[in-house]
């Protein structure tokens, strides 16, 4: 049966589907990754279901499943790599800062693009991310912002993202799936972010995240994870920065 055309919502419109947006990040990102970010995003997560409804979307088939979702915030940015945001936390706490004192938002800045595994392999990762560059010409706002997290970086756990980032087949596109999904639409690679996220946890907690053993303290290299997670075992703790890679589309 061919798949209808889908359609597209924001959570202010179809308030119905707000599960939806945590059923497809748990299929989305390894366990660990959706555990408490040390950085502290989690305290103004739950203003994206209320506050920026009008900036979450959901694309819907034309059968009625939800097939992808997107979250994003408007914020002010001055352009510059020196004034982006270095993690996940600072972008939503500089989103609010801004809506709170009254300040017009420059650009769109996105969070987070989720497709259906169901969906996957039909080409809507750049749908998704087309979504939100139209979110953004609606609201009149001239950029899409980017945190882009390679989705193949997993494989190249040891190597320098400054490098990884540049990695081009022989086409002369960027290796990376999802960099190459935004590089293809227009986008520049400005900047890298070394850690969006900084997850923390106990040994003992590491390992139910990652059905992994960590014997001895130092560097492992986990499944879903974009650089080696570091165990002390002396201090009981495992430590784990995600690494982005900030990419901007300018909106005509």
């Amino acid at each position: 049966m061919t798949r209808m055309p889908f359609k597209t919502f924001t959570l202010r419109e179809r308030p119905d589907l707000e599960d939806e947006f945590e059923r497809l990040a748990e299929a989305s990102w390894p366990r660990f990754l959706r555990q408490k970010d040390a950085l502290g995003y989690g305290q103004y997560w739950p203003s994206l279901y209320t506050t920026w409804a009008d900036w979450q979307l959901v694309l819907v088939d034309g059968m009625g499943p939800t097939i992808a979702a997107t979250h994003a915030v408007p914020l002010v940015w001055s352009g510059t790599v020196e004034d982006l945001p270095s993690s996940i936390a600072e972008i939503l706490s500089r989103a609010t800062a801004d809506h709170e004192s009254g300040r017009a938002p420059t650009v769109l800045c996105a969070l987070a693009a989720m497709v259906d595994a169901r969906y996957r392999g039909q080409g809507l990762s750049p749908v998704a991310v087309r979504a939100m560059v139209d979110l953004a010409r609606v609201h009149g706002l001239g950029t899409l912002l980017a945190p882009v997290r390679p989705a193949d970086k997993s494989a190249y756990p040891l190597a320098p993202m400054e490098r990884y980032a540049r990695w081009q087949n022989d086409d002369g596109l960027p290796m990376d799936r999802w960099i190459r999904v935004h590089a293809r639409m227009g986008a520049d690679i400005l900047a890298v972010a070394p850690r969006t996220l900084l997850i923390t946890g106990s040994v003992e907690e590491w390992e139910r995240w990652t059905d992994l053993r960590f014997p001895d303290s130092g560097s492992y290299v986990v499944p879903g994870a974009l650089q080696p997670v570091v165990i002390d075992r002396n201090a009981d703790e495992g430590r784990y920065e995600d690494p982005n890679v900030w990419m901007r589309h300018t909106i005509e």
